[in-house]
């Protein structure tokens, strides 16, 4: 390593995760931090790094947009043709990870990943606004192409083809669902000793303990 960036260092003061302050259900304490995350503007709130794993062992990570939760629970939305929808589909398991710089939060979650139900799917896909309808019909998700011309043709057909009728939502596109069995809740602190809870489900109950930062 050549070179050390250490310049910019921040110190986490702002809060404290304490064993006597957190709910004994890991999805209501989600939902206490989300909603302050949404209250202080930290970020977009609801973007989070999805983690899958394909049969061989090969991990990939991007950015998505949690979309909703709740106990059984949390859902996003893709094309059922991309690369992370193939590792779904060898590998049904997948990771969360939630940064809230704003409140010095981060929150990961473990779990298999179902798909969510055509009625789920069909529901948030009529509630998108009309060009992001036409998007999802107009990309084949990790494919190649020759250019980005490729896209905004096959948009300007496809803005023809619908104008005056509604847009279907493509049998390639939907939703899934994190269903976890692991959370981890950090709170930034001095000195680096930064607060970790987390909560493992044993059969139908949820435990939690503290980690080591």
């Amino acid at each position: 390593m050549k070179e050390f960036v250490y310049t910019n260092r921040l110190h986490y003061s702002k809060d404290e995760l304490l064993e006597g302050k957190i709910s004994n259900n890991p999805f209501e304490q989600f939902h206490w931090w989300f909603e302050e995350a949404v209250e202080a503007k930290s970020g977009e709130p609801y973007a989070c790094t999805l983690a899958t794993c394909n049969k061989e062992g090969n991990v990939r990570a991007r950015i998505v947009l949690m979309r909703g939760y709740d106990e059984n629970g949390f859902l996003l939305f893709t094309n059922y043709n991309s690369a992370k929808a193939k590792q779904i589909a060898e590998n049904g398991k997948a990771a969360l990870h939630f940064f809230w710089p704003t409140l010095e939060r981060q929150v990961s979650i473990e779990g298999k990943i179902i798909k969510a139900s055509v009625e789920e799917s069909d529901a948030y896909f009529n509630s998108r606004p009309r060009e992001h309808q036409l998007g999802a019909w107009v990309s084949n998700q990790s494919e190649v192409i020759e250019s980005r011309k490729v896209l905004e043709d096959k948009y300007a057909a496809l803005v023809q083809e619908y104008e005056g009728k509604p847009v279907p939502r493509p049998q390639h596109w939907g939703g899934y669902i994190v269903v976890p069995s692991y959370f981890e809740f950090w709170q930034g602190r001095i000195s680096r000793l930064h607060d970790r809870i987390c909560y493992n489900l044993n059969n139908t109950i949820w435990t939690s303990a503290r980690l080591s930062p």
